[in-house]
C-alpha cells in the first residue's frame, strides 16, 4: 500500500461493489452540506462521517469540529440509523489541532472554547456507538479523538501519538486519562512525556485498539460490517451497553455492577426484550421495534 499517495477521502476510493450506496448522500433528516465532512449512508442502518480537510491533514479546526458535531447530532436523531463510522483518508486520519488556530488562544479561550469542550459530545450525549476506522495520524487531537469513540479499528501502518509535550503543553481533550485508562500508567506516561509515536500493530498489541487491518480498504469494510451487524439489534439494548461499558471507566467495580444489574432489569419488559426472548425460542430472526 503506497501510504503517499494523494489525499482522498477513503470512500471516494472504494468500488460499488464492496460498499454498496458508499457515495449516497446521507438525507435521512436533513440536506445541510459540509465544508470538512463527507456524510453517507454506506450500509442499512450506518452512517459515515468522513474527515476531509486535505491540504492540513484534517487538522482539526472550530468548523471542522462545529460540522462534527452536527453531523453526529444528525445521525443520532435519525430513526433509520444504527451505528456511525468516523473515518478520515488513507493519509490520515487527523494530524492534530490546527496549530494556527491554537496557537493565539489565551488560557481561558482555549479552557472554555467550543474546539475543546464540546468533544464530550462524543462520550456523554452521542447514544449510538461509534466506531473510528483510523489509517495514516492520528496524532495529538486526532489521537484523542480517536480514543473517544467507542470502538477504534486502525490499519497496522497507522501512526498514532500525543506529541503535546514537544509544544510544550499537554493533551487538552482527555488524551492523558483516556491513553492511562487503555495502556497503564507506565506506558502512557512514557508516552506523553516522550512525545513519541505508535503503530497500529502496536495499538492493538497493548489494547488501545480492538483490531488492525493491512490496508486501509479492508479498515473502513471492516468498520462499516461491524456498524451493520450492530444496527442490526435492538437499539435499546446497543445503547445500554454503550451506557454500562462507559460507566466503567468512572465507577469502582462494585458500583459499576450496581450500575450494570439496574440497567439490565430495566431493560426486561422492554418490548425488545420480549421480542428478541420469543424470537430466540421460536427460533427466527427479531424483528425489532427499538421500544
Amino acid at each position: 500500500m503506497n501510504t503517499l499517495r494523494s489525499f482522498r477521502p477513503l470512500a471516494s476510493r472504494l468500488q460499488p461493489s464492496t460498499l454498496p450506496r458508499t457515495v449516497r448522500q446521507f438525507s435521512a433528516t436533513t440536506t445541510r452540506s459540509y465544508e470538512y465532512l463527507l456524510l453517507s449512508e454506506p450500509r442499512p442502518g450506518v452512517g459515515q462521517v468522513t474527515l476531509n480537510r486535505p491540504k492540513v491533514l484534517n487538522a482539526l479546526c472550530t468548523p471542522l469540529i462545529n460540522e462534527l458535531n452536527t453531523a453526529l447530532d444528525t445521525l443520532n436523531s435519525s430513526p433509520t440509523i444504527g451505528a456511525i463510522v468516523l473515518t478520515g483518508s488513507e493519509k490520515a486520519f487527523a494530524a492534530g489541532a490546527d496549530i494556527k488556530e491554537m496557537a493565539p488562544l489565551t488560557f481561558s479561550e482555549a479552557y472554555t472554547t467550543s474546539f475543546i469542550e464540546s468533544w464530550s459530545r462524543l462520550t456523554t450525549q452521542i447514544k449510538k456507538p461509534i466506531i473510528a476506522a483510523v489509517s495514516g495520524h492520528a496524532l495529538g487531537g486526532g489521537c484523542e479523538l480517536a480514543m473517544m469513540c467507542d470502538i477504534l479499528y486502525c490499519t497496522e501502518s497507522a501512526n498514532f501519538g500525543q506529541p503535546e509535550i514537544k509544544l510544550g503543553t499537554i493533551p487538552g481533550a482527555g488524551g492523558s486519562q483516556r491513553l492511562t485508562r487503555a495502556l497503564g500508567k507506565s506506558k502512557a506516561m512514557e508516552l506523553i512525556l516522550t512525545g513519541n509515536s505508535f503503530s497500529g500493530v502496536e495499538a492493538e498489541r497493548w489494547g488501545l485498539a480492538a483490531r488492525t487491518f493491512p490496508t486501509s480498504e479492508a479498515l473502513v469494510e471492516g468498520a462499516l460490517a461491524t456498524a451493520e451487524r450492530v444496527a442490526g439489534y435492538s437499539r435499546v439494548a446497543v445503547q445500554a451497553a454503550k451506557e454500562v461499558v462507559n460507566k466503567s471507566q468512572d465507577l469502582s467495580l462494585r458500583d459499576g455492577v450496581e450500575y450494570e444489574r439496574r440497567v439490565f432489569h430495566g431493560l426486561f419488559g422492554s418490548k425488545d426484550q420480549k421480542v428478541g426472548m420469543k424470537a430466540f425460542a421460536e427460533k427466527k430472526k427479531p424483528e425489532w421495534t427499538h421500544e
